[in-house]
């Protein structure tokens, strides 16, 4: 006997643990429920990545939201080899009378993306490289980066960047990274709401395609001890209101404009308090360390993979204009972070540099590690902090970041984050690498 199966329409917000949530409707009926959206209730942002709420939390058991979806956000595919459709939509966490609520994650990148605009006709255009690997699929040892290194999984690549085109995540780019089974995906740039929204549709197209295969997919940014890390790199550039590019100039430091160079300033000025909400892991801090590739000191590069923040380069054959394409990456994120909060704190200190017209940092070279207290105090660079709990402590301290929130989401962050620490007590780092892998 055929079953009719009935396709269902998962309405989302990922939570400050990174993980998406929601509930399923039928499909057709997301019509009609768009207006009023689905319930929600506000100790669910207590969840751990481990299935369990924090206690004590600011919530309890009391209180009701609603998630209403937001339409133009919309992702649906039936290319994942599912029984039915993957469709999801991300939506905004709101009160029951429709009011925000202060603490929905979607609506703090939201309203940073505003108050950027309006404090200064800036928008960030954005573009997020996610690495990841894949577990059970019992592939061929290949060669990193090479031809073979993806062949070797087809139709995997291909099954991707079919799911995630009709999507319309606009992938761009599909490679087999350094990593065993590590693959890094990327999209077109985009708006940066829009960006952190594809972040999050790529990371569950790719679960649901390996777990149909029969594999797991991990965003861990430590799946061992010994293991590449894999990050998720944010890659932004500032536009005016005409939607013209204004973060190059050819006579500014490395090519960066005057406002470029206050953006960047203020993000390395808050960037230790910022790590936590970027790198909101225990295993993050494993691959935050120098010599990973990764990001360990509050550093400027140019076309350095080393730096938090690196000047990438420009093409130009064909003679190309280089400010279509002049961006800056961050590179202390990965995939245990929420991709809204991460480009919210961002933006937000970016905002900070711009209003205090901050002159434009030191573009440094060589191996902070191996410099002198002198040489990294003239270069302004500071070490980014080695653990959780210690980038916990630096956000508290920091009254600006601090200050980009309300205080019950920052009880609610810190709250459950140091409960997270607690509940990996007495697990060495490979123990703590698996259950990160397990869960992200």
């Amino acid at each position: 006997m055929t079953i009719a199966l009935k396709e269902l329409t998962g309405i989302v917000t990922t939570d400050v643990a990174a993980v998406t949530r929601g509930r399923f409707i039928a499909t057709d009926t997301l019509p009609k429920i768009s207006e009023t959206g689905v319930g929600w209730l506000q100790a669910n942002l207590s969840l751990t990545p481990f299935n369990s709420i924090a206690h004590p939390n600011p919530w309890g058991s009391s209180g009701d939201l609603r998630l209403i979806p937001d339409a133009e956000a919309r992702f649906r595919t039936t290319s994942t080899g599912a029984a039915t459709p993957f469709d999801m939509v991300p939506g905004y966490l709101v009160e029951l009378d429709g009011s925000p609520w202060s603490c929905c994650t979607r609506t703090l990148l939201r309203d940073a993306v505003l108050a950027l605009e309006a404090e200064t006709g800036l928008t960030l255009v954005t573009a997020v490289e996610q690495e990841f690997q894949v577990f059970g699929a019992n592939l061929p040892d290949a060669q990193v980066l090479s031809f073979e290194g993806l062949r070797r999984a087809d139709s995997f690549a291909p099954q991707i960047m079919a799911a995630l085109e009709e999507a319309g995540v606009e992938p761009e780019v599909i490679i087999s990274e350094f990593g065993r089974d590590q693959f890094e995906v990327t999209h077109a740039p985009a708006p940066a709401l829009v960006a952190a929204d594809r972040a999050v549709a790529i990371r569950e197209i790719i679960r649901e395609i390996c777990r149909v295969r029969g594999w797991r997919a991990s965003f861990a940014p430590k799946t061992d001890p010994a293991s590449v890390g894999s990050g998720v790199h944010i890659h932004f550039s500032l536009r005016d209101r005409g939607g013209d590019p204004v973060t190059y100039d050819a006579n500014g430091p490395a090519g960066l404009s005057p406002r470029a160079a206050s953006f960047c300033a203020g993000i390395l000025r808050h960037l230790p308090a910022m790590t936590a909400l970027t790198a909101s892991s225990v295993s993050s801090y494993y691959r935050l360390r120098p010599h990973n590739w990764s990001s360990s000191y509050t550093w400027l590069g140019d076309k350095d993979r080393e730096a938090t923040l690196r000047i990438c380069p420009t093409v130009s054959i064909g003679g190309r204009d280089p400010s279509k394409s002049f961006n800056i990456e961050y590179r202390a994120a990965d995939g245990t972070a929420n991709p809204y909060l991460a480009i919210a704190a961002i933006i937000r200190a970016g905002l900070e540099g711009l209003r205090a017209e901050l002159p434009a940092p030191p573009i440094v070279s060589g191996d902070p590690s191996a410099m002198s207290e002198a040489e990294l105090s003239a270069n302004g660079l500071v070490r980014l902090p080695e653990t959780l709990a210690d980038a916990l402590d630096v956000l508290k301290a920091d009254p600006v970041v601090a200050g980009w929130f309300e205080p019950i989401f920052l009880e609610t962050f810190v709250g459950m984050k140091t409960y997270e620490i607690a509940a990996l007590d007495g697990l060495d780092e490979a123990g703590i690498c698996q259950r990160y892998r397990e869960v992200y």
